[in-house]
């Protein structure tokens, strides 16, 4: 979703893209002359914060991160949160987005619901941004686009599944949370968000899922991208019960200023261009 520009600032050919949670952020901004990642920065926080800490956070950033204060060509927000539900495009009716996330989120009568529309299954993802952090982005740049973070790994996986037919469960890490994509036959069997604190957290929501799928770990591809690297614990724990695994890639074609641990970390953020 695009938000109007009010901006009368010279234009230069360069993208910010922010991911928002409320147990951290990240940034990027990319050279689009060049094909260059200029930067790239993460900060996580001791605890979950509410989105009034989170924004305070986000404009303490401002202040000392000069980069941020450039003007972009394009700015996009990334929400990342567990407020948001898939309904079938055919199904879909504007008036009944409360009706949609209410069923499997705890939804306020204040909060903003919105949508973003997923056109590679037809469906719609109805979800509430955080309107604090929307309101600051335009004060500070006026047109900017969001988008829930589900959205972009959906559109991003089932178009790396277009044509295979093997069941895969993809898993996101991020600090404390990971989004899970299920996909069969180039379809999208299962999408839904966890928190974690321990392995044992992490293992049992990826065998829960798997079980609910019907899907066998024994012959279950499970692949991996986000934070989490070969040999860390959350990597050995599925793999006492999950055989096949692999990691992912972003398969951009980005340069980058300062080399990134791995080619599937920070996946949403660099998707989101």
């Amino acid at each position: 979703m695009a938000l109007p520009n009010n901006s009368s600032n010279k234009i230069k050919n360069q993208e910010l893209s922010i991911q928002i949670s409320l147990s951290g952020f990240s940034f990027c901004i990319l050279n689009k002359d060049s094909n260059t990642v200029r930067v790239l920065k993460e900060l996580f926080f001791n605890k979950k914060l509410n989105p009034l800490e989170v924004l305070d956070k986000l404009k303490e950033q401002f202040k000392t991160e000069d980069a941020l204060n450039d003007t972009f060509s394009k700015v996009i927000v990334i929400h990342d949160n567990d407020l948001s539900t898939l309904v079938p495009k055919s199904l879909f009716n504007e008036d009944y987005l409360a009706d949609y996330l209410k069923f499997n989120s705890k939804i306020l009568k204040s909060d903003f619901i919105t949508y973003d529309s997923i056109s590679i299954n037809n469906s719609i993802n109805v979800y509430v941004p955080y309107i604090n952090i929307n309101n600051f982005i335009y004060e500070r740049f006026g047109t900017f686009t969001f988008k829930h973070v589900s959205t972009i790994l959906i559109e991003d996986i089932l178009y790396q599944e277009e044509n295979e037919d093997s069941a895969k469960l993809y898993v996101n890490v991020s600090e404390n949370h990971f989004e899970i994509i299920g996909v069969e036959k180039s379809k999208l069997l299962l999408y839904n968000t966890f928190e974690y604190r321990t392995k044992e957290d992490f293992i049992y929501y990826i065998l829960f899922t798997t079980e609910q799928l019907n899907l066998d770990p024994e012959t279950l591809e499970l692949v991996f991208i986000g934070k989490i690297a070969k040999d860390d614990n959350l990597y050995n724990i599925a793999y006492r019960y999950i055989r096949h695994i692999s990691f992912g890639n972003r398969n951009d074609t980005y340069t980058y200023t300062k080399t990134l641990k791995t080619n599937y970390s920070n996946f949403t953020l660099l998707k989101s261009f």
